[in-house]
């Protein structure tokens, strides 16, 4: 239904769209919804918990736009929609949850945003920030279990600390974050069907340092450094030996050492964490704990104990000397080799590799680089385990599973001490499971049952 207009209109449901409505409402705002999809997600919660808001479905009434004061566009709307850019033009404001959140928020805010490795970072602060005895509230762009929206923290108990995952799209709408500590982890090529152009991305990306008082840098992505000449950075983390003040790598006798400004703190191989990707996850998390005042104690106390996140690169158990890994969020082609070189170049031995699903029409060539120097035995599995044979045939020795739970049983079989096993499909999930979480939960029940 179209009500007369109002004030604030929200645009986009969705779960943001919902904490923007229960935000509003716990404030005393008058506020309702349009969206331009006939059946949104978040329809349902909507309709049970604001039945006496007017909602509007179906294609974005101009009119009811262009006489609003202000509208609050979700991340899944693009502001270049026609409709929202009209109204802008129209003279009306556009915000979105962020700056919604930043208006009202008192404590330090930690920004995470980049192409990969968001998660982690945000996860692995907040599991430092806690060992360092503070109240944290974890969020944003974040899913999971203790995650929340932006503006669904701010009607918890007041935070010591507040660390957001933040995607390029929240940032859109974002005039004024003032994190106390802002970092954009790396940016490779995404969301092109949303953005002109890789400049319009990294562009969306550079407003988390909009009034940041703290920037940390990765030394080795040039699109991680502000454009702004006058922005402040204050630290810095690389994949390289550091200089004072920064975070890096060094390499020792006895592998990889975490080391600050050019003292070793840590040998990754006390890290639960593996993989060179997540050697630049915990740097990036250390030199924003750093940013904001953490006791270094208490940060690698943290990284020692983080076993990273479900389905990315997970670390489950070692059985008789073999690491096994879950990665069932590797779903596409690039991922599964992130996955299987950061693995493999911290290996003693060779990976067994589980792959296989629904291809999406991947080509699987490009992965034989990796696979060829890293994988000893590939076990293949799903609809179109035929396709990444025929890719890997001369590369490596490959076999064929009925399941995952059979796959999981001969890479056991097959893999030596100081080998590991990864899942790391490079494929959709549905022809055998409802996700890739439903993938990595039958593939973390069948390790635990090993004997």
């Amino acid at each position: 239904m179209t009500s007369l207009a109002t004030d604030r209109i929200i645009v986009g449901l969705g779960t943001t769209g919902l904490s923007c409505a229960r935000y509003l409402r716990a404030m005393g705002i008058e506020f309702q919804v349009v969206d331009s999809r006939q059946s949104p997600p978040g329809l349902s919660a909507f309709q049970q918990e604001f039945a006496d808001v007017p909602l509007t479905l179906g294609e974005f009434p101009q009119a009811l736009l262009n006489g609003a004061r202000e509208l609050i566009v979700s991340p899944g709307v693009s502001i270049a929609t026609p409709a929202i850019r009209k109204a802008r033009e129209a003279g009306v404001v556009i915000t979105g949850d962020i700056d919604m959140f930043s208006r009202r928020v008192k404590a330090p805010v930690v920004a995470v945003t980049g192409s990969n490795g968001k998660s982690t970072v945000v996860s692995l602060l907040a599991a430092m920030a806690r060992a360092a005895g503070l109240n944290v509230g974890l969020g944003g762009n974040l899913d999971g279990a203790e995650a929340a929206p932006a503006l669904d923290l701010l009607r918890q108990p007041p935070k010591d600390l507040y660390i957001l995952e933040l995607s390029s799209f929240q940032l859109e709408t974002t005039q004024s974050l003032n994190a106390e500590a802002a970092v954009i982890l790396n940016v490779s090529d995404d969301h092109m069907d949303r953005y002109e152009d890789k400049h319009a991305y990294e562009a969306a990306k550079q407003r988390i340092f909009l009034g940041a008082r703290h920037i940390v840098v990765n030394r080795d992505d040039g699109a991680s450094q502000p454009w702004h000449e006058a922005a402040r950075v204050v630290s810095s983390f690389g994949l390289n030996a550091p200089q004072a003040g920064e975070w890096g790598l060094v390499k020792s006798t006895d592998g990889y050492q975490l080391s600050h400004a050019g003292n070793l703190v840590l040998s990754a191989s006390e890290m639960r964490l593996a993989g060179r990707h997540n050697l630049a996850n915990a740097l990036a998390a250390l030199a924003l704990g750093e940013a904001i005042g953490l006791p270094v104690p208490a940060m690698l106390e943290a990284l020692r104990e983080f076993p990273g996140l479900p389905h990315r690169c997970q670390w489950l158990r070692n059985l008789r000397g073999v690491d096994y890994y879950n990665d069932s969020k590797g779903t596409n082609v690039g991922a599964s080799i992130v996955a299987i070189e950061s693995l493999g170049e911290m290996l003693k031995g060779k990976l067994v590799l589980i792959a296989g699903g629904i291809d999406k029409e991947a080509d699987f060539s490009i992965m034989k680089p990796v696979v060829r120097q890293f994988v000893k035995l590939a076990i293949l599995i799903g609809r179109d385990a035929r396709h990444l044979a025929a890719a890997f045939k001369d590369s490596i020795e490959i076999t064929f599973a009925a399941n995952l739970t059979e796959a999981v049983k001969i890479a056991a079989m097959q893999a030596r001490e100081g080998d590991a096993v990864l899942l790391s499909p490079a494929c959709a999930s549905y022809d055998m499971f409802s996700d890739f979480t439903h993938r990595g939960r039958v593939f973390a029940e069948a390790v635990e049952g090993l004997q």
